[in-house]
């Protein structure tokens, strides 16, 4: 369904994207933020799954700045590679690559984020700071920021088995952000991820029809 296309950013480098467009008129844009493993196969599903349901969906290849191409595996050495890239890359820098890609995808209609993991706090940066409504998946770096007044919605959703984000972390969102909605479920880290032993099908799809409402009121106006 998708395609590779080439994105401007804020710095002198264009970086890759992977881009899938709705049959019909779309409801709006996504741009849909990866894990620490790049735009890999099930990244670029997720893309189209999103685009399957209305929406105008874009994953930038956010280490293309620093190495072109990357899609990791989800072995030791995969997330070993993966938090370096993200480390090196800095949240600062893919929030500036979110607002490229939603201009990018601008003719859409309104745009929002997804993101998942180390995407799911550059989602959370997106709803702070560029006024993108967004929906947040087990962002386990997220609680810097919690601090800061939202300039859009976000949505949060955590696994109550997630050994990375324990429920003491989940709380805090609801102390800091009360107004957003947290959701929990009987799931592990990553359970969105269709591939690997952490995926939960039940959680991954009650929590899908949640984030698609979220995103028919704020960007479709449903």
């Amino acid at each position: 369904m998708g395609q590779q296309i080439n994105l401007p950013t804020t710095r002198t480098q264009c970086i890759g994207a992977y881009l899938a467009q709705p049959q019909g008129k779309s409801k709006g844009g996504i741009v849909v933020i990866q894990e620490i493993f790049g735009v890999n196969a099930h990244m670029r599903s997720v893309v189209d799954r999103f685009a399957e349901h209305g929406y105008t969906a874009i994953a930038p290849a956010f280490f293309d700045h620093l190495e072109t191409g990357v899609e990791l595996g989800y072995d030791e050495a995969g997330y070993a590679r993966g938090k370096q890239l993200v480390t090196e890359l800095g949240l600062e820098h893919a929030v500036e690559d979110v607002a490229s890609a939603a201009e990018a995808i601008a003719s859409a209609g309104k745009i929002g984020t997804v993101g998942y993991c180390w995407g799911g706090t550059v989602a959370l940066l997106a709803a702070l700071r560029l006024g993108l409504p967004s929906v947040s998946y087990y962002g386990a770096r997220n609680l810097p920021f919690l601090h800061e007044t939202p300039k859009a919605p976000v949505m949060f959703h955590f696994g109550e088995k997630d050994q990375h984000i324990t429920p003491e972390m989940v709380a805090k969102h609801r102390e800091a952000l009360p107004q957003m909605e947290t959701f929990t479920y009987p799931a592990d880290h990553g359970f969105n991820r269709d591939v690997g032993a952490s995926y939960d099908e039940a959680s991954a799809k009650l929590a899908l029809q949640r984030t698609l409402a979220f995103f028919d009121k704020y960007l479709a106006g449903a």
